[in-house]
C-alpha cells in the first residue's frame, strides 16, 4: 500500500475506535433506541441524494438494513447504555469475526484453517474470561458483555448477507441501508422508551455532537475512505488495518472517560485481540 493510503485506513480506524467514546457521550443524552434511529437518519440525508439508484439490490439494502442497522447497533447501544464500557464494547463486538468464520462454515461451505480455528478457540477464551470476571467483579455488565456480544453475532449475520450479495459498492449499501433501520427503530423507541421530544427539544451540544459524529463522520466519511481503499486493494490486504479500531476504542475509552481496566481485564483483551489477529493472519503467514 501507498503510504498516503497506510495514513487514510489509520485514519478510519481511529474515526471508528473513537466513535465507542462518542456513543457513551451520546448515550448520556439519548435514549439507546432514539440514538440510534436519528444517527441513521443523519447518515442517510443527504447523502442518499448523490447515490446512483439501482446501485444496489433492494433486498439486500432491506435484510443488511434490518440485521445491521436495527438488531446489531440496538444490542450495541443498549448494551453500553446498562453498563458495558466503551472500551471493552470496541474490543468485544470484534468477535463478529469470529462469528463470521464459523456461520461462513456451516452456511457457505467455507471451513476455516486449522490456524483460524485456533484464533476462534483464543478469542472465545477471552470472552469467557470477561464473562467470569464480570460475574465475580460486577465492574461491568454481565448483561450488557452478552448483549455486545449478541450484537456481534447479529454483524456476523450481515457478514453472510454481504458475501451472498456478491461484488457490491460497500459505500452505496451503507448509505442506502441507513434508510431502512429508522422507522423500525423509532416505532421500537416508541414502545420501549418515552421523552423522546423533551429529549430531542432540549437536545445538548454534546448530543449533537454525538448524532454528528456517529452518522456523517463515522458512517458516510469513514466507509467512503474505506471503500476506496476496497477498490484500490485486496480485502486481505485492507481488513487488517481494523484490528486498530478496538486499540484506539481502549486508548480513547481510558484518555477521555478515565477508564481502567483489571488484571483479568486486561488478560481477557489480550486473548481476544491475539485470536482475532490470528484469525486475520494472511494464509501465507500460517
Amino acid at each position: 500500500m501507498k503510504i498516503q493510503d497506510i495514513l487514510v485506513a489509520i485514519v478510519v480506524a481511529f474515526i471508528w475506535g473513537f466513535n465507542f467514546v462518542v456513543i457513551e457521550l451520546g448515550l448520556d443524552s439519548f435514549p439507546p433506541l432514539l440514538f440510534s434511529a436519528l444517527r441513521f437518519v443523519f447518515s442517510a440525508f443527504p447523502a442518499i441524494l448523490f447515490i446512483q439508484k439501482g446501485s444496489v439490490s433492494l433486498r439486500w439494502i432491506v435484510s443488511i438494513g434490518l440485521v445491521l442497522g436495527v438488531v446489531m447497533f440496538s444490542l450495541l447501544f443498549v448494551g453500553m447504555k446498562i453498563g458495558m464500557p466503551a472500551g471493552l464494547s470496541s474490543l468485544v463486538l470484534q468477535i463478529q469475526s469470529v462469528f463470521t468464520l464459523i456461520l461462513s462454515s456451516f452456511l457457505l461451505r467455507d471451513t476455516p484453517t486449522a490456524f483460524q480455528k485456533l484464533g476462534i478457540s483464543i478469542a472465545f477464551g477471552g470472552i469467557f474470561i470477561l464473562v467470569f470476571d464480570s460475574i465475580g467483579e460486577g465492574r461491568s455488565s454481565l448483561a450488557g458483555l452478552c448483549i455486545v456480544i449478541a450484537a456481534g453475532l447479529a454483524w456476523a449475520v450481515s457478514n453472510i448477507l454481504m458475501k451472498k450479495a456478491g461484488k457490491i459498492n460497500m459505500f452505496h449499501l451503507v448509505i442506502q441501508m441507513s434508510l431502512i433501520p429508522p422507522l423500525p427503530l423509532f416505532f421500537l423507541s416508541s414502545f420501549f422508551e418515552d421523552g423522546q421530544i423533551e429529549t430531542i427539544a432540549n437536545i445538548s451540544l454534546t448530543g449533537v455532537f454525538a448524532i454528528f459524529y456517529t452518522s456523517i463522520v463515522s458512517t458516510v466519511l469513514a466507509f467512503g475512505f474505506w471503500g476506496k481503499l476496497l477498490s484500490r486493494y485486496s480485502p486481505n490486504v485492507v481488513a487488517p488495518f481494523s484490528l486498530l479500531v478496538p486499540v484506539f476504542g481502549m486508548l480513547s475509552s481510558w484518555v477521555v472517560l478515565g477508564e481502567s481496566f483489571n488484571n483479568w481485564e486486561w488478560i481477557a483483551s489480550l486473548c481476544i485481540f491475539a485470536g482475532l489477529l490470528v484469525i486475520v493472519a494472511p494464509p501465507r503467514m500460517c
